[in-house]
């Protein structure tokens, strides 16, 4: 059992990953910068006092410019009935599509809200290098409860409901 290439080590990584449940949400921005959104499942709580959550983001996301300039975020957990929307909001289609999908408003930021969704509207406090990603510190300034039943999560690269 030899020392392991950087390749290995990655692949390894991205295999055991693939066996933690994270729920799926998707994070959307609207500003100056123009509106986006992206399908994410590395979304953490911080701290309930300040309420503060984190998200990453791979620096090649189309939504990676816009999120940066405009400072906000709101973070919307998807429920089963939703799944569609996270693959639209996960693959290549532009972003105007993405959210031709789904029903939104805002809240206090203005980055949109998705109808139904559990959702964290936020405000952008740091951003931390963390490789290919950035790391996205958030304070939680208003939050909606979402009507679904079910949770969506994305376990063994596969949707499932919980």
């Amino acid at each position: 059992m030899g020392i392991k290439t950087a390749e290995e080590r990655s692949l390894d990584y991205r295999n055991a990953m693939a066996q933690l449940a994270g729920a799926v949400n998707i994070v959307t921005t609207d500003g100056p910068a123009g509106r986006a959104g992206f399908s994410a499942t590395a979304v953490c709580s911080v701290s309930d006092n300040p309420p503060t959550l984190l998200v990453c983001i791979n620096r090649s996301s189309s939504a990676y410019r816009m999120l940066f300039e405009n400072a906000v975020v709101c973070v919307n957990t998807l429920s089963a009935d939703q799944q569609p929307l996270s693959q639209l909001f996960g693959g290549k289609t532009p972003m105007e599509e993405r959210f031709a999908g789904g029903e939104w408003s805002s809240l206090e930021t203005g980055a949109p809200i998705l109808k139904g969704a559990l959702s964290f509207d936020c405000r952008v406090r740091a951003i931390h290098d963390g490789s290919t990603h950035d790391i996205i510190i958030c304070d939680v300034v208003d939050t909606a409860v979402g009507e679904g039943e079910e949770a969506l999560l994305y376990f063994k690269r596969a949707y499932r409901t919980l």
